[in-house]
């Protein structure tokens, strides 16, 4: 496999691409982000290694352009950091996997095998449904160029629907993956927040792109009118 790491430590940088070259694969390496954008639309890699603390774009950032570019490479993010929020922020702008420093190679090599297994189906950074889009990373809602404001609640409840867009889903979907499996209110809660979003993505842009489906659920459409 041709893998591309993006790694300003030079020792660091140098001992992963001594390791995958004696593995048996090509390894190419960027010091920067802007590097890395540049040589992975430039060259086919097959993964892409990428730290998290770089030197102008940091990790994060790239590896959301990279996605916006289309490059769907799978990524597997390196840190020195083991926060929660960090993993999370990683997956949320199309990382595939989460490495914290200091690691084994042995590690590295078996995560970038099975990611490789795996294939590079296409996330994108931002989810659309026509002119109403969500950026999971930076929690933001827009319909056309125009912001819209949501709550959290809200806004993994439009996640959601938009990643099932245009399949019906059921409330007890929605309460399992917004609240969770095991939550014990009110199911009609869901109704609630239906009604929420309505009042802030559609009515005011005199859309309708949250459909109820009779007997299924609801479902979120392109451009409903």
């Amino acid at each position: 496999m041709r893998v591309l790491i993006v790694e300003d430590e030079l020792k660091m940088a140098s001992l992963l691409r001594r390791g995958l070259v004696e593995e048996g694969h090509a390894a190419d390496v960027a010091p920067t982000g802007e590097d890395a954008l540049w040589l992975a639309q430039a060259h086919p890699y097959e993964a892409i290694v990428l730290d998290v603390m770089l030197p102008g774009l940091s990790g994060f950032e790239t590896c959301r352009q990279l996605r916006n570019a289309g490059v769907w490479a799978p990524v597997l993010m390196l840190t020195a950091r083991d926060g929660v929020d960090d993993r999370v922020a990683g997956l949320d702008v199309g990382a595939d996997d989460y490495l914290t420093k200091p690691f084994s190679f042995v590690v590295l090599i078996a995560r970038l095998r099975a990611l490789i297994r795996r294939g590079a189906p296409e996330r994108p950074a931002v989810l659309a449904a026509g002119d109403l889009s969500l950026d999971p990373g930076q929690r933001k809602v827009w319909r056309g160029r125009e912001p819209v404001a949501v709550t959290p609640r809200e806004f993994a409840m439009l996640e959601f629907l938009i990643r099932q867009q245009g399949q019906a889903v059921t409330k007890r979907a929605i309460l399992e993956n917004v609240w969770d499996a095991h939550f014990a209110g009110d199911p009609n809660i869901v109704e609630v927040y239906i009604g929420y979003l309505r009042k802030k993505i559609d009515h005011p842009f005199g859309r309708a792109s949250i459909e109820t489906v009779r007997g299924a659920g609801y479902r979120i459409v392109p451009d409903g009118v």
